[in-house]
């Protein structure tokens, strides 16, 4: 297989750019979780884990794709929309750009944290232009575990993103992580069916006020 920089392979990119204009979804017992705004929710039972595996595919309207991959891609400004981040930054670790990113979690739990690495490619595939977004979660020892904060170890997430034909973005994305302890299922359920929906309804809004920031 071979390797892109940043530890991702040209498959991984490939697989994205593929599920965007062909949803993957037979095969294995994918279930619709959630219809909402124009977005729509898949579920996968991950076997070992007992933990759900989501593919998300939606279009966001007044969004253009270039814009919503430099909005994501954009740690900073993140901070000022997306009121559960905590602590998110990049950091250089043996050669490779990683990110730290501590989530707000609601009292009494735990807050939780990440380390990861990410990567985005903007690809031609057959005369579209698709952006890609990778990321995965790493282990480095200059970002060790926080005393009261759980570590995220297995995180995974994509993101393609291509014109929707007009003004916006359609958009396909692929997550699962297991957030270790003992979180109650309402809770899990409760952020399938409406953090994602609403995390991406907050990045729409950040599109536009990215444009007046710039």
């Amino acid at each position: 297989m071979e390797l892109a920089a940043g530890s991702f392979s040209e498959e991984q990119f490939r697989e994205a750019c593929t599920e965007l204009q062909q949803p993957a979804l037979a095969g294995a017992d994918w279930q619709l979780l959630v219809e909402t705004s124009g977005i729509s929710i898949y579920r996968l039972l991950d076997q070992q884990t007992r933990l759900y595996e989501y593919k998300v595919f939606g279009v966001l309207e007044d969004c253009s794709p270039a814009l919503l991959a430099d909005v994501y891609m954009d740690l900073n400004y993140r901070k000022q929309w997306d009121q559960y981040v905590k602590e998110l930054y990049e950091q250089e670790c043996n050669g490779e750009t990683v990110v730290y990113w501590e989530v707000k979690y609601p009292f009494p739990m735990s807050n939780r944290d990440y380390v990861y690495l990410r990567q985005r490619r903007d690809l031609d595939v057959e005369g579209r232009k698709i952006h890609v977004i990778l990321a995965q979660s790493t282990s480095v020892p200059q970002l060790g575990e926080r005393s009261g904060v759980i570590r995220v170890k297995q995180y995974k997430q994509s993101l393609a993103i291509e014109s929707d034909g007009k003004k916006g973005s359609k958009v396909f994305m692929y997550y699962f992580d297991n957030p270790g302890g003992q979180i109650p299922s309402w809770l899990i359920n409760w952020a399938a069916k409406n953090g994602v929906p609403n995390f991406l309804k907050d990045m729409a809004r950040a599109c536009q006020n990215y444009l007046k920031k710039t």
